[in-house]
């Protein structure tokens, strides 16, 4: 990965309790002959622990599948003071860890208004898919679906990560009022940056992290292009993000790249383009 995004987002929790600041000895809990020892933690170092080990765990299990047994094993704590954190249960702890991945992912397209556009979007990749990196457990908890344990809720926190994240890049786009052509475009640019992370992960990892932000940013570019030619806003749209790349940028070296491919497609398929003009002599 280039150096131009900065570090990743930390998932909430990761890690908690192992810093400065914390000592071991009996804390909330003890003496409830559960033999697990304790560490002193703050409220919020612990309930961050808790969602930490809930992600690791609804990763690799469906959430029907992980009892709070297994989230108090996983995190050296008791089963009562799971609940006492999440009262609610199992339900409230696995939105609650949703939640906290989502609102780490969000953070991921935050990105100031500042360079080419195609430069841009790479920050943001490099902090996305980053994230997916460091955090895959989480990353793959947070977007698994068919679980008896999802509702209307569960839904609606992880969709809103993909609409933060669609707004953030129309606002790179500079629109205030995009059309349902323009709006598809880039939703559908978020998903497949969505579902690429998850066949990333699948794949072991590969190709490497920086060849993937680069297939991906030059797959938005690509799309942007092919809606443009249908939908005049996106058109005008497409026409002022150029205006700030350059020839040695990325979207130049795709063009570059692309001009050899499309002049096959057009001798190939509309041959009348590639045969001279005008009366023969």
């Amino acid at each position: 990965m280039n150096g131009s995004g900065s570090a990743p987002t930390a998932l909430p929790g990761r890690g908690a309790g192992t810093g400065a600041g914390t000592s071991t000895g009996a804390g909330p809990g003890a003496g409830t002959g559960s033999g697990v020892a304790y560490r002193r933690l703050t409220v919020e170092q612990r309930r961050r622990q808790l969602l930490d080990a809930a992600l690791e765990l609804f990763a690799h299990r469906a959430p029907e599948d992980v009892s709070l047994d297994d989230v108090a094993h996983a995190a050296e704590v008791s089963r009562p003071l799971v609940y006492r954190y999440f009262p609610g249960g199992k339900q409230q702890l696995y939105e609650a860890a949703l939640r906290s991945a989502a609102d780490a992912l969000e953070l991921c397209f935050a990105e100031p208004q500042t360079g080419p556009l195609s430069q841009r979007l790479a920050r943001a990749l490099d902090r996305y898919l980053g994230f997916v990196d460091e955090h895959d457990a989480g990353f793959a908890a947070l977007l698994q679906g068919g679980s008896v344990a999802e509702t209307s809720r569960t839904t609606a926190i992880v969709d809103a990560v993909r609409r933060a994240a669609a707004e953030q890049i129309l606002v790179h786009l500079d629109v205030a009022e995009p059309g349902p052509r323009l709006r598809m475009a880039v939703r559908t640019w978020i998903a497949a940056v969505e579902a690429t992370s998850l066949i990333w992960l699948d794949e072991d990892k590969q190709p490497p992290l920086d060849e993937l932000r680069d297939w991906l940013v030059d797959h938005f570019i690509a799309l942007l292009t092919a809606t443009a030619a249908s939908d005049p806003q996106t058109a005008d749209v497409a026409r002022y993000a150029l205006t700030s790349e350059s020839a040695d940028g990325p979207v130049g070296d795709l063009v570059r790249r692309l001009l050899p491919v499309v002049g096959d497609m057009a001798h190939l398929l509309l041959p009348e383009l590639a045969e001279p003009v005008g009366p023969k002599p």
